[in-house]
């Protein structure tokens, strides 16, 4: 007698693997934005004898090194290259008001050591903004003299939406003299369109990041949010219409290309833009839009207050843990 084999049970469906990956991207950039955010670990992890020697590794993409004298020397290096250098020393939300001013020297040593060529960038906070307004305007106003003796812009970079308002009303300070002093805008907050016209309004250049920190979405757009390019195009189109002196600073090709294009495609000498990105990032990028004509410039950052920073170009990008990982073990 033939039988018949009884039916193979029915087996789940498997999960969504893209889903998945997607969330644990989520997740991780959600943790990595969570640690910058700690400022006691900006001081622990490069003092641990076990994880300060693996982050180090990590960090080495990202950082010029921990002295002026390594930022001189990567700053020569990108202007061989042919691309401008934007040189920042880290330390943001100091809050000691000593130090903020004995770290304001470093600034106007930069100013006086650093080639020709490269611009300086600074957290406010970093020189006094988290004390007193008036303490972080008497150092920057110091460091806004040092640069303009030496021939330097100086940019003043975004911090969280909880100091924008600071941030911005100690530029509009600063541009009461100075013209040559610029500032950071977010395309991700959603007041950067009410701020922008503001901004336009001054002089100095005015530099437009997506923005790396962690928000809530009543504040700003999610980092990973696919609305996110239409907004920095948005804001890059203002900015470009208006002649204003720029620099779009993103690692997208797509809104490279489409930013050169709405440009001109090819760039020409009194061009009043420029396309930045970040050391150890986007390099080939750059490289392309200097091809192209366009004027580049990389963003060199230096210090021993590195952990933080590494944090956010992590988070931004949850598969560059995978090169930190290979990083963390070379």
């Amino acid at each position: 007698m033939t039988t018949t084999a009884p039916a193979s049970p029915s087996r789940p469906s498997a999960p969504s693997r893209p889903s998945d990956a997607s969330d644990a991207s989520a997740a991780a950039a959600a943790v990595l934005r969570g640690l910058a955010l700690d400022e006691d670990l900006k001081w622990r992890i490069p003092a641990d004898p076990l994880l300060g020697p693996l982050a180090r590794r990590v960090a080495r993409r990202f950082v010029a090194g921990e002295t002026l004298a390594d930022a001189c020397e990567r700053a020569a290096a990108v202007l061989a290259a042919g691309h401008r250098a934007n040189v920042e020393y880290m330390g943001e939300s100091c809050r000691d008001p000593r130090r903020a001013t004995a770290e304001t020297e470093v600034f106007t040593e930069a100013a006086d050591r650093l080639p020709p060529g490269c611009s300086i960038s600074l957290d406010l906070s970093h020189i006094g903004l988290a004390v007193d307004p008036d303490l972080a305007f008497a150092n920057a106003s110091r460091i806004a003299r040092a640069t303009a003796d030496t021939g330097r812009e100086m940019v003043v970079s975004a911090e969280g939406s909880d100091r924008t308002d600071a941030v911005l009303a100690l530029h509009e300070r600063l541009t009461a003299t100075y013209d040559h002093v610029g500032i950071t805008l977010q395309a991700r907050l959603h007041r950067t369109r009410d701020d922008l016209p503001r901004v336009l309004a001054r002089p100095g250049r005015v530099r437009l990041v997506k923005g790396a920190f962690a928000e809530p979405e009543s504040v700003a757009l999610p980092r990973e949010s696919p609305e996110l390019q239409a907004r920095y195009l948005e804001s890059a189109a203002a900015i470009a219409d208006s002649g204003h002196l720029c620099s779009f600073a993103t690692h997208d090709r797509d809104l490279l290309h489409r930013l050169g294009e709405r440009l001109g495609g090819q760039g020409r000498p009194d061009a009043f833009w420029e396309f930045e990105t970040l050391l150890g990032l986007g390099t080939d990028r750059l490289a392309e839009m200097a091809r192209l004509g366009h004027p580049t410039r990389e963003y060199v950052v230096f210090g021993t207050e590195w952990w933080l920073y590494v944090c956010n170009r992590l988070a931004e990008d949850p598969q560059r843990l995978l090169r930190a990982v290979a990083d963390a073990a070379s």
